[in-house]
Order: C-alpha cells, then structure tokens, then sequence
C-alpha cells in the first residue's frame, strides 16, 4: 500500500481541510517533527479515515492503539486487521487488551479504553491523542439527549479539544467537523474495508434508531446541528466558571460539614450542590436528586441526598453527613 496522499486517494481539498482543522486544535505541536500524535483507531470507518488523514498530513509523526474490550468475538480480528493496515503504512501500531467491569457496560468500557489508551501515549511518549467523533456523532447524541430532556451538561457536545478523563494528557477530534459519509469516502478512496460493528444496525440501541431517523429526514441540516452541539458545550463551559465562582463566595466550611448561601440563578447554583455533595460524601449525585434537594431546599423544607441531611437555616443550606444510628443491642 502506497503511504502518500496520492497513493491513498486522497484530494488536496480534503488534505488542506485536515491539516487546517488540526492546526488549529494543536497550534502549539503541528510544527515540531519531534510531537508525535496518537490515534484511537478501531478499524471502523470514522477511525480508519481519520488514521489515512493523519498519516498523510504527519507523515513519520502519527502512531496508533487499537482497544480489544474482548466483547465481541470479531474484536481480535479487527485489531489484528488495523495492525496490518498500520504495518502497511509505516504506523507503529499496538494491540490494548482491556477488562470491562461490570455495571454500566458501556460507560465501563468508556473508561477502561481511555486508561489502556492514556497509559499507552505515556509510555510512547506521544504529545496528544486523537479520536474519531464526527458530526453525525454530535447531532445524534445531541438529539438523543434532547429527547429525554437532558440539562445543559447532557446536551453539551463533545469538545473539539479537551483532555484525556484523568489525564493531562491533550484529546484532539480532528474530524469532529467531517460527515460520516465523506470519512466513508476517504476509507474507500484509500482501498480500505473498514469493520462493522453489528450493534451499529441494531434497533434496540437508541443511537441506531436515531440515525436511521436523521438518514429519512432529509430536511435536518445535520452541520448545523452539530454545531449547536458546540454552542451548547460553550454554554456548559461558562456555567461551570459561574458555578466556580459561586463555590469561592457562598461555599464556607462548618464543622459537621459545609454551609451555601446561595446567589446564583438556579442552573449554576444545581451545579454548586452536585459538587458539595461529591465531596462530602464521595459519589457523583443523579441531576435529578439534585434538582429535588434543590426544589426542598428552596421550599424551605430539610431534605436529604446519599448519606447527607442538608436543612436551611440563617439564609443558607447547612449539608452535614447524616448521623450513623445505633446498632440495635441483641437481647
């Protein structure tokens, strides 16, 4: 297989739109050959093209990682397919087999492939990595969440550049721009078959549903969507700094717990009692408890969430660990 941009069937067009969006999410590496990128590629469609388009606009500077969760029987296959690929065109490339715990399966797995992917670009040394999220990506989730009524943190699209969860470690999606069909047309143009994972035709995910939903409605303009997508990460950027603010200001300790005096419209001061909550007692709250301790709270009524008593008093909310009751004595 041929390794330039010509040999993979690529256009100038769609070379200069890759470089100039990537340049623009890493200006701070595009220029030194000494910055490797590593690539999350999967070996389906979305990943595959963005692994030909990074190879092409970095020559020598791009490796790539494929996690087997081992949850399908075909995931060996498909990673082994990616390393010959790889090996094809000069990439290093490497295999990252995981363990999924159980619970959530696939916030699980969404974890358990970024710690494998993290610990590898420490180990090669690589100054950021990159995923395949495309547009289409971003206006099904957004519509889906839309659909159940998500707040602002739910409707938030995927950041173009963000870090890698737990890491420092910088998150590039270069393609976030990009429709599936034209990283369809890069994979095919380059004489690539890429993997299909058979949940993506299966109508018992919601995400199925909703694609095949957007595909029928010609009408949507699925960009735009996108990019309200962006807005609204925006958005949830700017309330997180109120919601920083506001925990500077009206958060003071106590000696059972922590006292708030709240003074901000109630989407930051939502955020401000998810947080005090986390860290008095150690887990992330449901937005929906929140929302109920908020409306109590608010009422002037004393309330409860996970292990903690929170009661209003003096203009604020005192929030306190609940007082563990006496084991009954055995007679």
């Amino acid at each position: 297989m041929g390794s330039t941009a010509a040999d993979l069937g690529l256009t100038d067009d769609a070379l200069d739109r890759f470089r100039t969006g990537l340049e623009a999410l890493w200006p701070e590496r595009i220029d030194e050959d000494a910055m490797k990128l590593g690539l999350a590629v999967s070996g389906g469609p979305d990943s595959l093209a963005l692994l030909v388009l990074a190879h092409a606009a970095l020559p020598g500077r791009v490796e790539a990682a494929t996690v087997d969760h081992g949850l399908r029987p075909e995931a060996g296959a498909e990673a082994a397919e990616v390393a010959r690929v790889c090996e094809a065109l000069g990439v290093p490339h490497a295999i990252l087999p995981v363990d999924v715990a159980p619970g959530n399966l696939q916030a699980e797995a969404r974890m358990a492939r970024y710690a494998a992917l993290a610990e590898w670009v420490e180990e090669r040394g690589l100054a950021a990595l990159a995923t395949a999220h495309q547009a289409d990506d971003q206006a099904e989730t957004l519509l889906m969440r839309l659909n159940r009524a998500s707040g602002v943190a739910g409707l938030a699209g995927a950041r173009a550049r963000g870090r890698v969860p737990g890491t420092a470690i910088p998150l590039l999606r270069p393609v976030l721009e990009w429709r599936r069909a034209e990283l369809g047309d890069v994979v095919r143009a380059a004489g690539l078959t890429a993997a299909e994972d058979p949940s993506n035709s299966d109508d018992r995910f919601d995400r199925v549903r909703m694609r095949k939903a957007l595909a029928e409605a010609d009408w949507i303009d699925v960009y735009a969507v996108a990019r309200s997508a962006a807005h609204l990460a925006e958005a949830d950027d700017a309330l997180e700094w109120m919601a920083a603010l506001e925990w500077r200001s009206c958060v003071k300790k106590e000696p059972m717990g922590l006292k708030y005096r709240p003074q901000a419209p109630r989407a930051v001061v939502l955020r401000v009692i998810a947080r005090i909550v986390h860290d008095l007692d150690g887990e992330e709250p449901r937005g929906s408890g929140v929302a109920r301790l908020y409306d109590a709270l608010a009422e002037g009524r004393p309330a409860s969430i996970g292990n903690l008593v929170v009661r209003p008093n003096a203009g604020g909310w005192s929030f306190a660990k609940a007082p563990v009751r006496a084991a009954k004595r055995k007679t």
